[in-house]
Parts: structure tokens; sequence; C-alpha cells
């Protein structure tokens, strides 16, 4: 369905006005087709221009996408690797802290052994002394009464 304008466009006069003249009336459509196809042809390249470099940007994107999960797995496996090395060296040093820390323990154990051998040893005579006297008084023995700490010794019998 045309439009008035163009139903009206056919019978415009073709040439100045004047007697008349015969005259084909204008066919705008195939004027306006023939004035725009070679716009519309060098359109149709510029778009294909267009689709090229699209093309090669899609590819080129591809490849810095494939190169970039390449270095990621490159830096993750690093990474792993750094981080094995990081515990090891952290497990090192806390094994000889507490290779210190028992070194010092056990030295306080062992002056504290040797603080309660000391006691022992001093205390030795005291106890052996009122055992063998608890023993010859049961036994009906002549005995030596213990004497506390600090004391005097007596003789006892029974």
């Amino acid at each position: 369905m045309t439009g008035l304008r163009e139903l009206l466009m056919r019978f415009r006069p073709v040439s100045t006005p004047g007697p008349a003249a015969t005259g084909v009336p204008a066919d705008r459509a195939a004027e306006l087709a023939a004035e725009l196809t070679p716009t519309l042809a060098l359109l149709d390249r510029t778009a294909e221009q267009a689709e090229a470099v699209r093309d090669t940007a899609r590819h080129e994107a591809e490849r810095i996408r494939r190169d970039a999960a390449r270095e990621a797995e490159q830096l993750v496996a690093e990474a792993v690797d750094h981080s094995g090395r990081i515990r090891a060296q952290a497990a090192a040093h806390r094994r000889e802290l507490g290779r210190r820390d028992a070194a010092v323990i056990r030295a306080a154990g062992q002056r504290d052994a040797t603080a309660l051998m000391h006691r022992a040893e001093s205390r030795l005579p005291a106890v052996t002394e009122r055992v063998t006297a608890e023993v010859r008084r049961q036994l009906g023995l002549p005995y030596r009464q213990p004497r506390p700490p600090g004391g005097s010794a007596e003789e006892g019998g029974s």
C-alpha cells in the first residue's frame, strides 16, 4: 500500500511549466534504489570488515583467555609448592622450639631430682635410726630412742 505522498509524486510534472508535454510519471522508488545501491554496497563491505574485526577480536580474546588460564595454573602450582616449603620451614621451627622447651624442662627436672636426692640422702640416717629402734623395740631388744631432729639421743629399754 502506497502512501498519499508517493501517489501524488507520480503525477508531478516532469518538465518545466508550459505547454503540455508528454512524459512518464517519475518512479521514485527506482530512483531511490538507484541512488542508494552504491552507498548500501559500501555499507555491506563495511559490515563485512566489521565482522572480520569481530572475528579477529574473538580469536584474540580466546588466546588471551587460554594464556591467562595457563598462567593461573602455573601460579597456583608455584603457590602450592611455596606453601609446602613454608609449612616445612614452620614445622622445623616449631620442632626446634619444642626441643628447646624440652631441654629447659629436662634441665629443671634434673635439678629437682638432684635436690630431692640430696634431701633424701640427708634424711636417710634419721629414718634408718627410727626404723631400727622400732624393730628392736618390737623384738624386745634394747634400743635407743630416736632423736628428734635437732634433739639429743636417749637410751631406752624394755
